[in-house]
């Protein structure tokens, strides 16, 4: 970790406001989490190499957990940590104390500038493909791959970086949503808004279930071509790696005997 600090050090700090003080203090309340709650199995860091790369990941479970525990197992589980910088939402930054928390803990608002200064910096970025309908998936869709974005693959071609699938299993079943409330959607704003078990059943509280997660790194990918080829052409790239991602699940559920062990 000491490594990792003066990276930044030397660098003369983190543009984007990380505070490695403060997130090593919040690694130890995620760290709880990765190996005490969640108990988390990580597969493949081997995978990640020296440089930028940018991780794509399936997306699940209501609130982004997932992205919290990838970050935390390569902080803690690597010999030369890393710091995974992960894209938020811009409607985040008018929620002052959410988006202060964010920048001091590494993330990134998400927009092509940021993305471009963090892939010219040999940073690991990790992205959602499917968004925010990824972790609003009711149950019946779990680890069913949501249509992914196209410009992560615009971003890999632009700056010939490597993309790292990553498949986790565990984050679904951690706020299973059993129904999706139209009048809820409408109140808050938001396109689908699905209710989790928790909420119907209150007496379990609102800590997500103590599933097991388990997270597999892939072998690097690497994409030739124009970053301003058509959709259709980029199309047929993402498609490549969304399949991997979906294989990769499929045999990572298999392999597993239980949700929670």
């Amino acid at each position: 970790m000491e490594a990792l600090k003066k990276h930044y050090e030397d660098a003369g700090g983190d543009p984007f406001g990380f505070d490695f003080d403060f997130a090593e203090n919040v690694l130890i309340i995620t760290g709880l989490f990765y190996r005490d709650y969640f108990r988390v199995e990580i597969e493949g860091l081997e995978n990640i190499p020296p440089g930028g790369a940018l991780l794509v990941a399936n997306h699940s479970g209501q609130i982004p957990l997932d992205g919290v525990m990838i970050g935390t197992g390569l902080l803690l589980d690597t010999e030369h940590p890393r710091l995974i910088r992960t894209m938020f939402d811009k409607w985040a930054t008018k929620l002052p104390w959410v988006s202060v928390f964010l920048q001091r803990v590494g993330q990134v608002v998400g927009r092509p500038e940021n993305f471009n200064h963090l892939l010219e910096s040999d940073e690991l970025v990790l992205v959602f493909p499917e968004g925010v309908k990824g972790i609003q998936k009711t149950f019946q869709k779990a680890y069913q791959l949501g249509e992914f974005g196209l410009g992560f693959m615009r971003l890999a071609l632009q700056h010939d970086c490597p993309i790292i699938p990553v498949a986790v299993v565990g984050a679904e079943e951690q706020y299973p949503a059993v129904w999706e409330s139209p009048t809820v959607a409408r109140i808050l704003g938001l396109k689908s808004a699905p209710v989790p078990l928790q909420m119907l059943l209150p007496f379990i509280g609102i800590m997500p279930l103590p599933t097991k997660y388990r997270i597999t790194l892939g072998k690097p990918m690497h994409f030739d071509g124009d970053p301003d080829d058509e959709d259709q052409v980029i199309g047929e790239k993402v498609w490549v790696v969304r399949h991997t991602i979906q294989l990769m699940l499929e045999k990572a559920l298999k392999k597993r005997e239980h949700v929670f062990w």
